[in-house]
């Protein structure tokens, strides 16, 4: 139960005892008769007698000595002689009943009891109210969100002034319970507006709630807006990831990589999710170098596991970097980890531009091998001019021929074809002058 919600219950059973009516100790009047607010509405209330007081306070002091059920029994007493007792003695005595409900987390009870309480009358507002207020952030705890607009309203009714910014927000997180959502939009705003402009600051979890309402009317740009008041406010890790996503939401990539690079700096940046994010904001911004540093130190500190998908983007990174020695035995270690033949292709290529064409050919066969290629030609064409690179005509030819066969290589296989013949005339011609006599 929200800590109010505790606070105001015990100012209800403690305080409201010698607050406002009539209260009659030893015969004498303590209190006027007379209870205002403003000039909405004048009520007459009865008095609080002594006798009803003394057996209220000794089912108090009975509770706070642990004894529940013997403060319960007191109040059934009480209960018993109704008949006798004016409204706001019934009222008190409902009241004593909901606060011992609720230190036994009996919620239900303490709702039913609570009711009982403000369905009596004449009862000072105040109590009322308060009472009121209590039933609305029990009916929230409960998830009865049309009761705390009920409660709320009645609240208002007997309210005359400026309603508190806490009612505002109470009823736009019952609306949004309801999804609301526009309705919710109203209260919050005018409640964070009010606060504000008596002086204070608004509550984080206000601002929380606004930004909740903001994404569910698709209003990004509210959205972000309260994020940066969060941070001004309230300068949390979170709320820094959060803002760089709204910028990548709105499209604004250079500020969401910006917020990320800060909160990097900062230190917020330290979950696996995160990480991997901001690693691909370098990549996909053209400075894969940082991306790929940030990978590798995330995976030798476990940060980020060493998984298919790590270690074929850190491969990736490395090679968009240049840094095709770093690349190349990652993408072996995210190929062997992979079930099809695609990283093999890609790693066959790599081979092929860093002139190792043994592995190229080993790394082309593998991924032909495995299958499950999404350009089979292409891998046939790397295999090829390896082979060829190996002065392996008939291998080349070969497989050059089976590149043509594919509508992707198929323009490209066929000019390397021709120069590969070509070449392997030339070749044998040059053999043939070498090994005569």
């Amino acid at each position: 139960m929200p800590k109010l919600l505790q606070s105001t219950l015990i100012v209800i059973a403690f305080c409201l005892l010698g607050f406002s009516s009539n209260i009659v100790v030893s015969g004498k009047v303590l209190a006027q008769t007379e209870t205002k607010l403003g000039d909405r509405e004048t009520r007459r209330t009865p008095a609080l007698r002594s006798r009803v007081y003394e057996q209220l306070a000794r089912a108090q002091e009975t509770a706070d000595n642990g004894d529940v059920n013997g403060a319960l029994a007191i109040l059934d007493e009480v209960k018993d002689k109704s008949s006798s007792m004016n409204s706001y003695e019934k009222a008190m005595m409902y009241n004593f009943y909901g606060f011992i409900f609720y230190s036994e987390e009996n919620f239900d009870k303490t709702i039913e009891s609570f009711e009982q309480a403000v369905s009596q009358s004449p009862i000072p507002i105040s109590f009322e109210q308060t009472a009121l207020y209590s039933l609305a952030q029990l009916s929230m705890a409960q998830g009865n969100y049309n009761d705390v607009i009920k409660y709320l309203e009645r609240w208002e009714s007997l309210n005359n002034g400026k309603i508190p910014p806490r009612n505002y927000v109470l009823k736009a997180q019952a609306l949004y319970q309801n999804k609301s959502y526009a309705e919710a939009m109203q209260f919050i705003e005018t409640a964070i507006k009010g606060h504000e402009e008596d002086g204070y600051l608004p509550d984080e979890n206000w601002l929380i709630l606004q930004r909740a309402i903001y994404f569910e009317t698709k209003q990004p740009e509210k959205v972000k807006e309260t994020i940066i008041k969060l941070i001004r406010l309230y300068d949390q890790p979170k709320y820094w990831i959060q803002l760089a996503g709204m910028y990548g939401e709105l499209e604004q990539e250079e500020k969401q990589l910006a917020t990320m690079e800060i909160a990097y700096q900062r230190g917020f940046v330290s979950t696996a999710s995160d990480t991997f994010n901001l690693a691909q904001l370098y990549y996909y911004h053209q400075v894969p170098y940082k991306g790929a540093k940030l990978m590798e130190q995330a995976i030798e500190s476990g940060v980020l596991p060493n998984n298919l998908r790590n270690l074929e983007f850190l491969a990736q990174s490395w090679q968009a970097a240049k840094e095709v020695e770093k690349a190349i035995p990652i993408m072996q270690q995210a190929a062997a980890l992979s079930d099809d033949g695609k990283l093999e292709g890609q790693l066959a290529l790599l081979f092929y531009n860093n002139s190792e064409y043994d592995k190229a050919v080993e790394a082309a066969n593998k991924a032909l091998e495995k299958g499950e290629l999404n350009r089979p030609g292409d891998t046939h064409m790397v295999l090829g001019l390896a082979l060829f690179n190996l002065k392996d005509f008939v291998g080349a030819l070969e497989q050059l021929s089976l590149a043509e066969s594919f509508v992707g290589s198929r323009s490209a296989a066929r000019q390397w074809k021709s120069y590969v013949e070509r070449e392997q005339v030339t070749y044998q011609q040059r053999q043939e002058i070498l090994a005569a006599p």
